[in-house]
């Protein structure tokens, strides 16, 4: 197997397994719309249900399109980062790491969709007033993979590997 499914894959994998576990452990051991703060005023674990994107974008509990939407957009976008993936070279071990983070956390938050039509969420911050929606190691992983994979595309071609889509 060629050194960047391995590096993609093998990441992918244990984004999941993180992911699973913990939603898990927490969908285990609190009842639902629960929490309790880690570092008052700052940091605190939930159990929330996401119908909605990464950091409960479009999230509304009145509206069952929602999860067929999400599913849809994550089978096109699976598609699209395995045709990156085969198109990479095992060289750019950033580049098929992002793409592994990418496509790990997209997989675990699929694996909620399909399995109870939302995502459980469940890191929750703070800051005074402003308070960031809640969130998962799916969603970690989406969105660092996401911006490293900006940043591979931003300077592609300096190493003169074509990372075109």
């Amino acid at each position: 197997m060629a050194k960047r499914y391995i590096i993609a894959i093998g990441l992918a994998v244990c984004i999941i397994i993180l992911d699973q576990a913990t939603k898990a452990y927490i969908a285990s051991t609190m009842t639902l719309w629960s929490s309790f703060p880690v570092v008052d005023n700052f940091f605190n674990i939930v159990f929330v249900l996401n119908r909605g994107a990464a950091f409960g974008f479009l999230n509304n509990a009145d509206s069952n399109w929602q999860a067929y939407f999400f599913i849809g957009i994550t089978c096109l976008a699976l598609v699209l980062i395995w045709s990156m993936l085969k198109r990479s070279h095992n060289e750019d071990t950033l580049f098929n790491a992002s793409l592994g983070l990418v496509l790990g956390g997209a997989i675990g938050n699929l694996v909620d969709r399909i399995r109870l039509g939302e995502v459980i969420d469940f890191l929750d911050f703070q800051f005074g007033s402003y308070h960031w929606p809640a969130f998962n190691v799916a969603d970690i992983a989406i969105t660092t993979g996401a911006l490293l994979l900006a940043l591979c595309l931003l300077f592609s071609g300096k190493d003169g590997h074509d990372r075109s889509l």
